[in-house]
């Protein structure tokens, strides 16, 4: 049975980084990508998640099911109520971009780092991750390296991951448990920063892939049992 999975994206360097996940941790999926490169520009220009953009977060989910997805990822993570909501009402698994890395930073301990290059989706992922984090004593650090976003936008992508590189090294960093890597587009970094960091380096579009492969698998499980019932 084929899958098909919606990538929903409000930057253009999202892209290749959520497709090689897929394409290295479930090769099966068939993907497609939703793109609306103004979705960010408004975001950072308005200052807040404005009903206006919500409601664009939530028509780019209905073309994803018109179009017959299983499954829907968010890529961009300055949205995350309007994708709550969207999630809410959806018959079909819809994940925010960093939900997954979370909880897999949760397992490796309670002073966990956080690299970003978008400032504008700080402020709802500590948020988001302060939720998920209830009861566990852990806390977040960020450490926001907008030079290396405007490096990568440029296409000099050597001088993006040795930013955010050179972040990781940061006295503070020194004393995490784990370090994430906040934006899809920073995947990329990856091996950069684990050669210099501390601890261990997580990446949201890994993370995400292996949630959904197996919110897919549940909810097909779920179906399958109903109906033998």
């Amino acid at each position: 049975m084929t899958t098909r999975i919606a990538l929903i994206h409000a930057l253009t360097v999202s892209i290749a980084p959520s497709t090689e996940a897929f394409r290295a941790l479930w090769p099966e999926a068939e993907c497609f990508n939703l793109l609306d490169d103004s979705l960010a520009v408004d975001r950072e220009r308005s200052g807040e998640l404005t009903p206006a953009i919500a409601a664009r977060i939530t028509a780019l989910a209905r073309h994803a099911r018109s179009c017959g997805a299983d499954g829907i990822l968010y890529t961009c993570s300055a949205f995350g109520t309007a994708i709550e909501a969207v999630a809410c009402l959806s018959t079909i698994p819809v994940l925010k971009p960093n939900e997954a890395m979370f909880a897999e930073a949760l397992t490796l301990g309670k002073r966990i780092g956080m690299l970003a290059t978008f400032a504008p989706s700080v402020p709802s992922m500590e948020a988001e991750f302060e939720v998920e984090a209830v009861g566990s004593g852990a806390t977040i650090t960020s450490i926001c390296v907008p030079e290396a976003m405007a490096a990568l936008q440029r296409g000099d992508a050597q001088a993006h991951d040795a930013l955010l590189a050179e972040a990781a090294q940061l006295p503070e960093a020194r004393e995490f448990d784990a370090l994430m890597l906040a934006q899809f587009s920073m995947a990329r970094a990856r091996d950069a920063v684990r050669t210099v960091a501390n601890c261990p380096v997580l990446t949201s579009p890994h993370s995400a892939v292996l949630r959904m492969k197996a919110r897919i698998a549940q909810a097909r499980s779920g179906r399958d049992a109903a109906g033998n019932a």
